[in-house]
């Protein structure tokens, strides 16, 4: 009696693939349907990067006066290198 049921479980385990797959996608396709319509998947439309680093640049450059150009080494200079 055992044996008949071991090889009926079997048989069935080695099928469970076969159900598997399509019982996934039908809950894969309703969790996909319920969450559109649940949530908001509007972004809004920005400016390209290009756009907005070259208006960054010129608010900087609007914002600040000019300044001269220094060298790191003038401002940090060692004190050995100093005399």
């Amino acid at each position: 009696m055992i044996s008949v049921l071991i090889r009926a479980m079997t048989r069935y385990v080695s099928n469970i693939s076969y159900i598997t797959l399509p019982f996934a996608g039908v809950i894969g396709f309703i969790g996909y349907h319920i969450e559109t319509m649940v949530s908001d998947r509007y972004t809004p439309a920005t400016a390209p990067v290009k756009e907005q680093r070259e208006e960054r640049l010129l608010d900087n450059l609007e914002s600040e006066p000019l300044k001269k150009k220094h060298n790191p080494l003038d401002v940090n200079l060692s004190p050995s290198l100093s005399s």
